[in-house]
């Protein structure tokens, strides 16, 4: 069976979009720690807004970020769209309701993670399909903002670790209690 790994960026006040707040705390160490939670996994699965945006960066980018972005480019990704209908960039769009194609997607041996994708976040959360909560909370209050957590979406989380960059992240993983 595979594990569903989601991997976010927040601020300290819970908001999750447009993290360009987040360049200047980005450094080796959490490359490196990106990269792992890239190697690690077999495919993506994403929301519609964030497979958009990344389908149109990351090819762009593939160049620059060399061995990560060809992974990022060149592995499958499980799209939740009820609106787009060809897929491209090695995307398979699910069918069906979503907890219950995420459901089937997991009973196989595929390792996901979830990047970004709040309402895909919250969703799957409400359906107890997520294994591994790997949250990085940056040192600052934006004041505004999308909320990465929405109001109905509850879990009672246990703390399996953490550790702090040097530039101040707190990278916490949880784990359903």
């Amino acid at each position: 069976m595979g594990k569903l790994v989601a991997v976010s960026y927040v601020t300290l006040d819970g908001v999750f979009e447009e993290p360009a707040w987040s360049g200047p705390y980005f450094n080796d160490e959490l490359g490196s720690w990106q990269d792992a939670n890239l190697r690690e996994a077999d495919a993506l699965l994403l929301g519609r807004k964030t497979y958009e945006g990344f389908k149109a960066a990351w090819p762009q980018m593939e160049a620059a970020t060399g061995d990560f972005g060809k992974r990022m480019n060149s592995m499958p990704k499980h799209v939740a769209t009820t609106t787009l209908t060809e897929p491209e960039w090695n995307a398979t769009f699910l069918q069906g309701e979503v907890a219950e194609a995420v459901a089937r997607v997991k009973a196989g041996p595929e390792n996901l993670l979830l990047n970004g994708s709040a309402e895909l976040l919250n969703h799957l959360t409400r359906h107890n399909l997520v294994d591994e909560y790997r949250i990085m909370v940056y040192p600052l209050v934006v004041g505004e903002g999308r909320k990465l957590w929405h109001e109905g979406t509850k879990v009672a989380l246990a703390h399996t670790g953490s550790w702090t960059t040097k530039t101040g992240v707190e990278v916490i993983t949880y784990v359903p209690a």
